[in-house]
């Protein structure tokens, strides 16, 4: 299985845990969407990531993609937990033009609330 580059995270491939993921928790966040599922397992984090062509054409979506895969390297190793699978769905015109750091806060914040606490 391939990672993102972040230890202990791997990539999610199969179309059946993206629609397991869209009928778990979500978070709509200004820089992006946020949906996770618990597996039930103890297995490492999983990540999959998505824009749809509201993004824009594919220099724009694969650069949404670049942006989101960057935050969830920055962000996953601490705030992700073992066994849930995360997907990651670029927002036209906001993940490539929003500032990395607020970026990042976004998926920090969407994790907090996904995982119980509100904040």
């Amino acid at each position: 299985m391939g990672g993102i580059g972040a230890p202990g995270v791997v990539s999610l491939r199969r179309r059946a845990d993206f629609l397991a993921a869209a009928r778990a928790r979500r978070q709509a966040m200004p820089g992006m969407v946020v949906q996770a599922r618990d597996r039930g397992d103890t297995g490492p984090v999983r990540l999959g990531l998505t824009c749809s062509k509201k993004v824009g054409n594919a220099v724009a979506r694969n650069r949404a993609k670049r942006r989101l895969r960057a935050c969830a390297r920055a962000v996953l190793p601490a705030s992700g937990r073992p066994g849930w699978d995360y997907v990651l769905i670029g927002r036209a015109g906001a993940t490539a033009a929003r500032p990395f750091d607020a970026l990042a806060a976004d998926l920090t914040r969407a994790l907090s609330r996904l995982h119980g606490a509100r904040g």
